[in-house]
């Protein structure tokens, strides 16, 4: 077992939240030693990207979320493909798969998640996939390449891995079949309009949508092999593969018996600390502070990630900064449609308001409380899905001007004078990032 000299900035994840801690910790620290943990070998990849790579399989500089040189230039020690195997927080120790131990002054667990496994007899035949990854990917790039015959896929879970897995499927020239247990796809970031408007979208794409039943089987009539799904009502859909995709949790198993205090993910404060001094935690696995809820909660996605990590950056190289919170947002384009939805977006009681228009495939809803924006769902338009977005987030009182929220002619100059005034005489780059953040495409949103 070999130690290597007290390293003063540990991070542990090579993803959205690491690097943006890493980025965070160079603007405050030039010199202090910085170190990544990762058990992918990879460097730093668009994550969100792998539905592309599927679907067009291309070489993995060309998914790289930073460049090449970015680990030398920042001057950060890496260990990629070693798995963090267990955390010592009180002796400042990172014990890693190969045996070597770490030691660290500050830490940062930014490790994300793991796909969730149903416990349904045969997920461990040759031909069963999740989707997390970039490795996933090309394991089944090289399942669909053995085959010169075009080949059926079920997909079991119809969120946004399920929905984003079966588009690359499909452009790769497989029959897809999704099976959702609830009564529609993307049911917990879409509310029913905005989901029959998909699922009309994949339907039109000639995709089975089979909702309201699980899978109770994974069936084999070759040994080790897919030959088809058994639904809990008796029917049976033959296929050749079978993609796990019904959700994501925190990865917890490398802080298990740490101390670390842990609800649904690892809780943070504000500063992006976790109940033991010296660590932090952001992105997928850190339950951290919902603008929208005002409490803590699990915000597995990209731009939280991001913002989670150059806090929690900041505030291990002693400059202090407060998480200004995030919440749910999500901006999709699958099969031509193009949908954002943020924060609430159907109502758990009768507190909230809701504003709405639909005409033909453009649909726009508003969810209110108190006067103030507490949830949105654009389809078919986005274009101004970012100006509403950021009136939600800095908390405005939108009672007086809440219908032109949802007008076709809704613009900057629908607001009151003196939000529009302000917004004018917001720096450039502020405003522009304010205003198109929910505009980008469906990658810059899927988890962490």
């Amino acid at each position: 077992m070999t130690n290597i000299e007290k390293i003063e900035y540990m991070i542990v994840g090579n993803s959205a939240g690491g690097i943006g801690a890493a980025e965070a910790i160079r603007e405050v620290d030039k010199a202090g030693t910085i170190t990544i943990v990762s058990d992918e070998p990879y460097p730093v990849y668009s994550r969100p990207l792998i539905s592309d790579y599927l679907a067009n399989p291309c070489p993995v500089e060309k998914m790289l979320y930073r460049p090449a040189d970015f680990y030398r230039k920042n001057n950060i020690q890496t260990f990629l493909g070693e798995k963090a195997l267990q955390l010592n927080p009180v002796e400042h120790i990172l014990k890693l798969e190969s045996g070597q131990t770490l030691n660290w002054q500050k830490l940062l667990l930014a490790i994300g998640g793991t796909p969730i496994l149903p416990e349904i007899e045969g997920i461990g035949l040759n031909g069963v996939f999740t989707f997390n990854k970039l490795d996933d990917a090309k394991a089944i790039d090289e399942f669909i390449n053995q085959y010169t015959k075009k080949i059926r896929a079920v997909v079991i879970g119809g969120g946004l891995i399920g929905v984003s897995v079966t588009e690359a499927l499909v452009r790769r020239g497989v029959e897809v079949t999704i099976v959702e247990m609830k009564d529609r796809i993307l049911n917990t970031i879409l509310d029913e309009e905005a989901s029959a408007l998909e699922a009309g979208a994949l339907a039109s794409a000639g995709i089975e949508i089979i909702t309201g039943h699980t899978a109770s089987k994974i069936e084999s009539y070759f040994p080790g092999e897919v030959s088809g799904v058994s639904l809990d009502d008796g029917r049976s859909i033959p296929c050749e593969m079978v993609v796990i995709a019904v959700g994501v949790q925190p990865r917890l198993d490398l802080i298990a018996d740490s101390g670390i205090r842990v609800n649904r993910g690892v809780v943070v404060d504000l500063y992006m600390r976790t109940s033991s001094p010296d660590v932090y935690a952001c992105g997928d696995v850190a339950e951290a502070y919902d603008f929208i809820y005002g409490e803590n909660r699990l915000t597995p996605i990209w731009p939280n990630a991001c913002t989670g990590g150059r806090t929690a950056g900041f505030n291990m190289a002693g400059l202090p900064t407060e998480y200004q919170g995030g919440t749910a947002m999500n901006a999709l384009k699958y099969f031509g449609v193009h949908i954002v939805s943020a924060g609430v977006v159907t109502p758990p009681d009768n507190s909230y308001e809701t504003i709405s228009k639909k005409t033909g495939d453009i649909y726009r809803k508003i969810m209110l409380k108190n006067g103030k924006i507490a949830g949105m769902v654009f389809a078919g338009d986005i274009e101004k899905s970012g100006i509403v977005y950021s009136l939600m987030k800095e908390g405005v009182d939108v009672t007086g001007f809440k219908e032109a929220l949802i007008a076709d002619d809704f613009g900057l100059a629908s607001l009151p004078e003196e939000i529009w005034r302000a917004r004018l005489a917001t720096p450039p780059s502020e405003f522009i990032s304010s205003v198109t953040s929910v505009e980008q495409p469906e990658e810059a949103f899927i988890g962490e």
